[in-house]
């Protein structure tokens, strides 16, 4: 089975990338199932319902999110009423909706999960190692063949660290966030794909996916401006590709795509 993983999609640009873009690379490399990373979907921050709705026309089978996921209160009206969209698991408030689903395809079971990381991150969460281990040994949880993680976090070390605990447990640790497409992407021992970031697909003549001087105003000049983010411009679009045994669950292959609008 091949799974296409999309890193964060990032305002106008970043949806216009997948609505012209996807089905090429979905026909080019015979993907079967589309996760992406759509925290930042709505301007920038957040996913507003019909945002989300315009991902899954486009071609994406299921949206995970990060620690912009509540920045648009209209997720809580919606979250629970949709059954594509998975929020970070290890909260550590109530929140609507869930942080792991699975999903069928063609009699494979699929799970993906969302988790937040701890280091430099703004949202004070559980620990999302065990935060996952509780919830696969629970003896109600739903087995599958292939699992997903979606690791939402800022430090490389972290997210390292995190898919080695993890290996031979699941599928794959990919992590989100940073927005920069890393080149360690690999196949551990165990048989869990890993990289430390997937990347960005939005505005690619930026910073994050954001106008490079309004992120540079405030982040090396100190300024208390905002993040601007255009509607036009050359995009990016980010993403890996897995070849995943259905029967064992391990990863094959793990490799990039980094496609750059001429």
């Amino acid at each position: 089975m091949k799974i296409l993983f999309i890193g964060d999609i990032v305002g106008k640009i970043g949806r216009r990338m997948i609505k012209d873009h996807l089905k090429e690379i979905v026909d080019k490399h015979n993907i079967d199932f589309v996760i992406a990373n759509g925290e930042n979907v709505s301007h920038g921050k957040g996913i507003l319902r019909h945002h989300y709705f315009e991902l899954i026309d486009n071609g994406i089978d299921v949206v995970t999110l990060g620690n912009h996921y509540d920045n648009k209160n209209d997720i809580r009206r919606y979250i629970n009423s949709v059954d594509r969209l998975v929020r970070p698991l290890n909260l550590l408030h109530e929140y609507p909706g869930e942080g792991s689903i699975v999903y069928e395809i063609e009699g494979i079971t699929i799970r993906v999960t969302n988790l937040l990381g701890n280091a430099m991150m703004p949202e004070s969460v559980n620990n999302p190692y065990y935060a996952l281990i509780d919830m696969l040994s629970d003896p109600d949880i739903e087995k599958t063949n292939i699992h997903i993680i979606d690791f939402h976090a800022e430090a490389t070390g972290e997210k390292y660290c995190l898919a080695h605990a993890l290996d031979g447990k699941v599928t794959a640790v990919l992590g989100t966030h940073t927005h920069v497409q890393t080149r360690d992407y690999r196949v551990l021992e165990g048989g869990t794909a890993f990289i430390s970031d997937v990347g960005m697909t939005g505005l690619y003549d930026g910073a994050l996916g954001f106008d490079k001087d309004s992120v540079t105003n405030k982040i090396i000049y100190g300024q208390q401006s905002p993040f601007v983010i255009p509607d036009e411009g050359k995009g990016v679009l980010s993403a890996v590709v897995l070849d995943v045994d259905e029967i064992d669950g391990r990863t094959r292959d793990i490799y990039p795509i980094y496609l750059v609008e001429e």
